[in-house]
């Protein structure tokens, strides 16, 4: 597509907006991205849940396009974040890692005994670039942020890169202040009385609603940054039981998990407590929604809803399961980066299309701009490619995708790098430099590796993959001299028994009608005087 198309594209965009009064006709669309944390490609009903139920969600879907093949840039938080902020690969902006995570000869600590130590990373969104939320206060928009942030601290805010209203974002990568019900105790967002009892997401949610009610009459980029579905998970009482009971309907197996490479997976998704945190997040979207709706915004707003990585499988509180996708959050594999990515641009009139292109977190620095018919900024967002001419059923040229994730994941992925170029996905393991290759049009679950067959794909992936990776400077592992393989054994050992088997009571008791896991609930039974 020429740039001239692209201009009378986004021309066209605005133009189509409202044709009520010349003031509607002249406003640009503001934007509302919605991201949830650790939320996996199958936890919503519209991406073919059966157990979690989120109608609101799945209404942005039905108004919008679904792309199937939607990727986060990395298996871990807060490069991904990064990435949606900056429009840079983690490769290219250096935060590998969750932010907080021991490197070097600090990983130690964590007493895995792995082969590798991890490298050093960036530990801050760095302040030389010109983040998404700078660009479009640059435009005239206002900025606003609630939730998590995870992209630094004190001095490396959201308010620090372009956001003009916090609430809730810092430093920590999870509800660890206050946990899902207030009071959240969190010192980016102030507690009142009458909020006793509410969940975060809620909590969260009316703050959305807030700003967009007073910014009405202005555009806006809103981000609502949830911190569910992130570990500790919790939910209301009400909600487990439900959830339980459906489950007990439903028919459960009685063995839980299975080994993957490193630590247990969950097989199915079985837990009531996760199913209930997703219901709640779901809840402050369907506010927020209704706040769009209620104001006459919502022809005027694009929404979009996505996650950070994938699901947790593994790891955490081993919370859900991403099949038919192998794996989950830290993983290598498709349920660790492949993601809901709903997109709802309400003139477009799409209704619940899905586009197979794959797109991923970096494209909405990008594509934003476009739609809103401001100046794209290719020195910013270098490894972005706007999505919208995809969003106008046009065809785009295949491109080639990587991800750079030089750690062991909490959740048992490995050091490793990945290229994707149409139907094949070739995975580089940085302990031995072994390979996998798979073809996602045959093999989604990624239970075939091709490498043996395809010698000439793995050459040619292979070393695009490496020159990629040299010419960003990519951080990478080395080899630990203190490495023990006995060590690593009785780990493993350990892994494969007393760890799977806790797992599978803590799993039972959850579905057992009389599970308390505390007295009050989390604070979700607190009595309002």
């Amino acid at each position: 597509m020429t740039a001239i198309k692209y201009l009378f594209f986004s021309i066209a965009f605005v133009s189509l907006l409202s044709c009520d009064t010349p003031e509607q006709e002249e406003k640009s669309p503001n934007i509302l991205l919605i991201i949830a944390d650790d939320l996996g490609y199958k936890d919503l009903s519209c991406m073919g849940s059966d157990y979690y139920e989120t109608p609101n969600i799945d209404k942005i879907a039905q108004q919008g396009v679904i792309f199937t093949n939607g990727y986060a840039a990395c298996q871990v938080c807060s490069p991904s974040r990064a990435s949606i902020m900056s429009g840079r690969l983690p490769a290219r902006h250096g935060i590998t890692d969750w932010i907080g995570a021991p490197a070097d000869t600090n990983w130690r600590k964590r007493k895995r005994f792995t082969k590798l130590l991890p490298p050093e990373y960036v530990r801050n969104l760095p302040h030389e670039y010109t983040s998404i939320a700078e660009a479009f206060k640059a435009g005239g928009y206002a900025t606003f942020f609630a939730g998590k942030w995870h992209l630094g601290g004190e001095g490396s805010y959201p308010e620090d890169h372009g956001f003009d209203i916090n609430k809730g974002g810092f430093e920590a990568g999870g509800p660890y202040t206050g946990g899902f019900f207030s009071p959240f105790n969190n010192p980016k967002m102030e507690d009142y009385e009458e909020e006793k009892g509410i969940s975060l997401s809620m909590k969260l949610a009316n703050e959305t609603a807030q700003f967009i009610e007073a910014s009405q009459d202005t555009n806006f980029l809103a981000v609502l940054s949830f911190y569910a579905v992130h570990a500790p998970i919790q939910t209301s009482e009400d909600k487990w039981n439900r959830y339980r009971k459906k489950i007990d309907a439903q028919g459960w197996d009685s063995v839980g998990f299975e080994m993957e490479r490193r630590l247990p997976i969950r097989k199915n998704q079985d837990n009531p407590v996760y199913a209930g945190l997703i219901e709640q997040m779901d809840e402050g979207v369907g506010k927020v929604l209704q706040t769009l709706e209620r104001l006459g915004l919502d022809e005027n707003t694009i929404v979009v809803f996505t996650s950070d990585n994938g699901g947790v499988a593994s790891g955490d509180n081993y919370s859900t399961s991403n099949q038919p996708l192998r794996g989950g959050k830290g993983y290598q594999w498709e349920g660790g980066i492949r993601i809901p990515f709903l997109v709802s641009v309400p003139w477009l009139n799409q209704t619940g299309q899905q586009v197979n292109t794959p797109v991923i977190g970096t494209d909405f620095y990008p594509s934003f701009l476009e739609l809103a018919g401001l100046p794209q900024l290719p020195n910013e967002h270098l490894d972005g490619q706007s999505f919208v001419p995809l969003l106008a059923n046009e065809s785009q040229e295949e491109r080639t995708l990587i991800w750079h994730y030089p750690h062991y994941g909490n959740q048992g992925g490995d050091p490793s790098s990945i290229i994707r170029k149409g139907k094949w996905k070739l995975i580089y393991y940085w302990e031995d430099e072994s390979v996998e290759l798979y073809d996602l049009e045959q093999d989604l679950g990624e239970q075939n590796n091709l490498a043996a067959q395809f010698s000439a794909e793995v050459s040619q992936l292979k070393t695009t993959l490496l020159e990629e990776l040299d010419h960003l400077k990519a951080n990478r592992p080395k080899i630990d001299p203190l490495f023990q393989l006995d060590s690593l054994k009785r780990k493993q050992a350990y892994y494969k028994t007393m760890l799977k088997e806790r797992l599978e009571r803590q799993r039972l008791e959850m579905l057992y009608p009389n599970w308390q896991p505390n007295k009050d609930w989390w604070g979700s039974q607190v009595t309002v005087d």
